[in-house]
């Protein structure tokens, strides 16, 4: 085979592609931090050679995926920059490969379990006194008996989302936040589907409080222990078995 034979056509780039792949660029350069205003539309259209609709297109995906946000208004404070903090493009996708049943409830709970294993067993080494009052002080809220399903679950996701916050990873802790709320609709929906929802959560308000005190007692393998009985109970229990499998 000649050097020839090994070339392979060029692929086009959407718009967007192009303009990502310089932003990244400039982030792994140095050249673009968290915060970072973007030139004006004018310029940037001018300096990647795209027009300005276009460049708005590929800014409007930017955004999606959480990259960058747009700002109105005009002066230094409007325009695009780079987000400081992760944006919530990933709930979006999740949200709709969930919704198009590309992932099982097998896949939810595999994966809720190796993120929350590992965050409850590291928590009970790296959260601190702080971390164990906000944790108290959401489970507090839940024993309110008016509370409704769909508050409850709010607050059932602030709780596990705050143990995997403070192992002070952020990464997983992003993770797991993306996780809960794309998969929300669906617990209510699970807890509404129940005989006596308000039964359940007596057991779910007893195993947060054992969870939290395993925290509080520095034992990780205890507090692995009791977060994998506490999320396994759920699905396998309140769950038939041809639901959990997605059939």
């Amino acid at each position: 085979m000649t050097a020839a034979d090994r070339w392979e056509p060029v692929q086009r780039l959407r718009t967007y592609e192009q303009v990502m792949a310089q932003i990244e660029q400039r982030i792994a350069a140095g050249q673009l931090q968290p915060g970072d205003h973007l030139p004006s539309e004018r310029e940037l259209a001018a300096l990647l050679g795209v027009s300005r609709p276009s460049l708005r297109e590929s800014l409007r995906v930017l955004e999606a995926l959480g990259v960058v946000e747009i700002r109105r208004g005009g002066g230094s404070e409007g325009g695009a920059a780079l987000r400081s903090v992760p944006g919530t493009g990933l709930v979006s996708l999740l949200k709709l490969q969930l919704a198009l049943s590309h992932f099982s409830w097998n896949d939810v709970l595999e994966t809720r379990l190796a993120l929350e294993l590992w965050s409850a067993r590291e928590a009970a080494y790296r959260s601190t006194d702080d971390d164990h009052r906000e944790l108290g002080a959401i489970l507090d809220q839940m024993d309110d008996p008016s509370i409704e399903t769909g508050d409850f679950n709010c607050l059932d996701a602030e709780f596990h989302v705050r143990i995997s916050q403070s192992t002070g990873n952020a990464l997983t802790a992003y993770f797991m936040g993306s996780l809960r709320t794309a998969i929300h609709h669906q617990m209510v929906e699970m807890y509404a589907a129940l005989a006596d929802w308000r039964e359940t959560a007596k057991t779910v308000r007893r195993e947060h409080r054992e969870i939290l005190q395993a925290l509080v007692d520095r034992d990780g393998p205890l507090a692995a222990q009791r977060m994998q009985a506490h999320i396994c109970d759920f699905y396998d229990l309140k769950i038939s078995g041809s639901e959990l499998a997605g059939e």
